[in-house]
């Protein structure tokens, strides 16, 4: 049994909102693991951007699973992953699915895009069609060998087509066998709130920070992935590179207890009592 699959299929049937904060590398998920975060989000964009690319589809399959592995085996928490558009037609997402699954992810989600696919919250999205994605879905559900691998279907029909169409993509991929359903694109309050009640009957994943996570927690919405944490940490890195440029100095470095905590994040006393045992 793959333990943290199981343990999130156990948090989605509790009822309770489950927050996976967005992370592009281990560690990230560690410290989101150590911070007491049930699940990780590894995020596309993200990804991408540690590897130096916009997400504009220019990464491939083999990338993102290699990452989904590094964190699934960084972290015991839950790894939902962005999958793409499952990377072709039907056969390729059966693909993409089982490589993704042997990489150790809990969860993955595929979108309604044409490929070269783009970040949710850039212009110029386009969709396919309804009838072309859900036999993707279908394909999705029934590749996986461990049915607590949760599938998660993604429409990005909202800035192309509006809500009604939003709202029949959802109810098709649902039938068609999706785990959780995820609108992205969710740029204002009312659109958040129309979310809720046009399909609040289907389980749903929430991509944004519109509201502090008290407030989101009374929307019908199992899952959300946190994107504030990557923005976050773009601007800090980029604040104490501008810094060091200027000033010549930080105020954390390695005389300070950062670094003491940054080891002991990365099980490093682990490692020498294992060192020493070996030696022995």
């Amino acid at each position: 049994m793959n333990q943290p699959r199981a343990r999130l299929r156990e948090m989605l049937a509790s009822g309770n909102l489950i927050v996976a904060p967005f992370v592009f590398d281990c560690l990230q998920a560690k410290l989101a693991a150590s911070a007491g975060f049930d699940a990780v989000y590894m995020t596309g964009f993200g990804t991408a951007a540690a590897r130096g690319y916009p997400d504009l589809g220019l990464l491939t399959m083999t990338e993102m699973v290699a990452n989904a592995r590094a964190i699934s085996q960084a972290v015991d928490v839950p790894v939902i992953c962005d999958a793409d558009t499952g990377y072709g037609n039907p056969l390729n997402v059966w693909r993409t699915v089982r490589e993704y699954e042997d990489a150790g992810a809990s969860a993955l989600h595929i979108e309604d895009q044409v490929f070269p696919k783009r970040c949710g919250f850039l212009a110029g999205k386009q969709v396919i069609a309804m009838d072309a994605m859900a036999p993707k879905v279908r394909a999705a559900c029934d590749a996986r060998r461990d049915r607590d691998l949760v599938i998660i279907a993604r429409t990005d029909a909202l800035q192309v087509n509006g809500w009604d169409d939003v709202e029949r993509r959802a109810r098709a991929y649902r039938a068609a066998g999706a785990d959780l359903i995820f609108v992205d694109g969710i740029k204002t309050l009312d659109d958040l709130r129309l979310y809720a009640e046009k399909i609040g009957d289907l389980p749903l994943v929430y991509n944004g920070d519109l509201l502090p996570l008290d407030e989101l927690k009374k929307y019908p919405f199992k899952l959300t992935i946190h994107i504030g944490t990557m923005l976050a940490a773009f601007d800090t890195m980029r604040s104490l590179m501008i810094e060091l440029k200027r000033t010549g100095q930080l105020s954390v470095g390695t005389k300070s207890n950062v670094f003491g905590d940054f080891v002991r994040l990365m099980g490093v006393d682990e490692y020498q009592a294992l060192e020493k045992k070996y030696a022995e």
